[in-house]
């Protein structure tokens, strides 16, 4: 049984990575994050495949997948859907919008206002929404990829603590190499999405999956790890806002379903190490002091980092 899921998981990989060329380990990220039952902010300039990624997992997973364009005119109701009087039955009649998707994709979601961000927090949180008085559940597996771009601060509503807390992980695809780019330009002749990606996986399978996951063992030692590394947020002088409860147990999914991804029922310490920052940095605020004024754009990565090495590893 192991070895057939062990094996679906590297097809998911392979049929990404047709596309998505020389970023094995984003796609790893954007696994883990589905199987955590996650979501994900990718942080990144334009062009370099966010919506491609977000695309192809749908696809690769037999999933529905709904993209929406944030901008400052949006309402939550276009997000979340709307009751409306049908003439015909002389009743209210509620209209689905683009969140009853399996992975939906809120591409440039710093675009809109807060009011319209906020519309996400209680999918995002508990999978299912409350309109006039009614709660619809989302569908399973449910998935927010979130995009936005972190050079460009006109006309843009930046996340608050709250909104970004409900992210699993924060990550960046980044340019592609020389070789990989010039694999790029041979291989896609023309403009979008190819459409010849074919599932590799039933979104049944991947429940099933997130199921084993969450069983994924962790020591108690590993556990007192987490806790450390998060108790050094909170005290470090160089951070205002340290790493909440629900980042703790972020950091716990991932590294599970991290250690899931490579084949193990169990959770070794470079799980953690490896997920912290991903899982870790976009949830600090960090302290405007001498120390950090020198950091570059992501000085919150920094300063995990940093931590990281003073927090002993459990043997």
């Amino acid at each position: 049984m192991a070895k057939i899921r062990n094996e679906k998981l590297r097809l998911l990989k392979q049929n990404i990575e047709r596309i998505i060329k020389g970023k094995s380990d984003v796609i790893d990220l954007a696994i883990i994050g589905i199987l955590a039952q996650g979501h994900i902010l990718i942080e990144d300039v334009p062009g370099v495949g966010k919506t491609t990624l977000a695309y192809l997992l749908a696809r690769s997973i037999d999933c529905s997948f709904q993209r929406i364009q944030f901008t400052s005119d949006l309402l939550p109701s276009d997000i979340l859907g709307v009751t409306i009087y049908s003439q015909r039955t002389q009743e209210f009649v509620f209209k689905e919008g683009p969140i009853f998707a399996n992975i939906v994709l809120a591409d440039e979601i710093n675009r809109t206002t807060p009011k319209t961000q906020s519309s996400l927090l209680e999918a995002m949180n508990t999978a299912q929404v409350s309109i006039d008085k009614v709660t619809y559940q989302l569908p399973q597996p449910f998935m927010v990829i979130a995009t936005q771009n972190p050079i460009e601060f006109h006309g843009t509503f930046p996340l608050p603590k709250s909104q970004l807390d409900r992210f699993l992980m924060r990550i960046h695809i980044g340019y592609p190499d020389k070789a990989d780019e010039v694999t790029i330009l041979r291989e896609q002749k023309f403009p979008g999405i190819p459409e010849e990606v074919e599932p590799v996986l039933h979104k049944d399978e991947v429940i099933e999956m997130q199921k084993e996951v969450a069983n994924v063992r962790i020591d108690e030692d590993l556990l007192h790890y987490i806790a450390e590394i998060v108790t050094a947020t909170r005290n470090s002088p160089l951070i205002e806002l340290g790493v909440s409860p629900r980042g703790a147990l972020a950091l716990r999914r991932c590294a599970q379903a991290k250690a899931f991804l490579e084949g193990r029922n169990y959770v070794v310490p470079d799980d953690i190490k490896s997920m912290a920052v991903s899982a870790l940095a976009h949830r600090i605020q960090v302290a405007q002091t001498f120390e950090t004024t020198s950091l570059t754009h992501h000085d919150d990565e920094h300063i995990i980092r940093q931590l990281l090495e003073q927090v002993e590893v459990p043997i």
